[in-house]
């Protein structure tokens, strides 16, 4: 992919738009060169669909091997969110 040189202000005023490009960019200033933009690699939308399903997979396999079921996994979460909403106003 070639790098498309832009001047620093015009960089500056469209900043978002140049990051979502994702197409490298030099950055100059009165014809000089300053630096480089160069963009991560994205993952495709379908692999981070993949890899969070997957990891939903893995949390319901961790809590099948605890021999909890969902209603008392609830329970202990509101039960420690109280607790810590006390502990919070204790603490003013």
């Amino acid at each position: 992919m070639e790098t498309v040189k832009i001047g620093m202000r015009e960089f500056r005023e469209n900043l978002a738009g140049y990051l979502e490009s994702g197409r490298p960019l030099a950055i100059t200033r009165h014809g000089e060169t300053l630096g480089f933009y160069i963009p991560g690699q994205r993952k495709s939308r379908k692999a981070e669909i993949a890899a969070m399903r997957a990891a939903a997979k893995e949390h319901d396999q961790m809590i099948a091997s605890q021999g909890a079921s969902e209603d008392e996994l609830m329970e202990d979460y509101k039960e420690i969110s109280k607790v810590a909403r006390e502990k919070t106003r204790n603490a003013k």
